[in-house]
């Protein structure tokens, strides 16, 4: 299977705030959903993850990859998970995210920074756990509130906490 480039839908669309239905994660239309979400997160520059509602498609399927990122301390790699859950959360920390259906804010969000998730690979069924930290738990909860129908300024403390992206040139 080959990945296809889906368009990132953007805030305010309602399958951003709907939650996802679970999948069966052996399924074609799954496979190749997850091939299209690391097809698109490849082209997006900066994105470390991205899940199904963020193409259009209410499911609980996401996919993360934080190789390389600075702030990464543990990293699995780029990785795919279906109906994924978070089993403990702890040591909890403000920390400032963005969003790629929010392509113009950032916001300062109180997550886990220990996390375990657990959730099943697509094409194999395996159930996996995966027990991760920092930047990586960051991004494990970020899509899995997507899956959820919660975007990340649903979290913010306020309109205090979120800021203009800033941009690079």
């Amino acid at each position: 299977m080959t990945g296809v480039i889906r368009p990132v839908v953007r805030a305010p669309a309602g399958v951003l705030g709907t939650a996802g239905k679970e999948v069966d994660p052996l399924s074609a239309e799954v496979r190749q959903l997850v091939e299209d979400l690391f097809a698109t997160m490849a082209v997006s520059p900066g994105c470390v993850g991205l899940a199904a509602p963020q193409v259009g498609v209410s499911a609980r399927v996401f996919v993360v990859d934080v190789t390389g990122h600075p702030k990464t301390r543990t990293c699995h790699g780029a990785f795919a998970l279906c109906n994924a859950e978070v089993v403990s959360a702890s040591k909890w920390e403000k920390g400032r995210e963005g969003c790629m259906s929010v392509p113009d804010l950032t916001g300062d969000v109180r997550r886990a920074g220990n996390l375990v998730v657990t959730g099943v690979a697509p094409g194999t069924g395996e159930q996996v756990e995966i027990r991760t930290n920092a930047f990586e738990a960051r991004a494990l909860q970020h899509e899995i509130d997507h899956c959820s129908g919660y975007l990340f300024l649903d979290k913010v403390a306020g309109a205090h906490a979120i800021y203009p992206r800033k941009t690079y040139l």
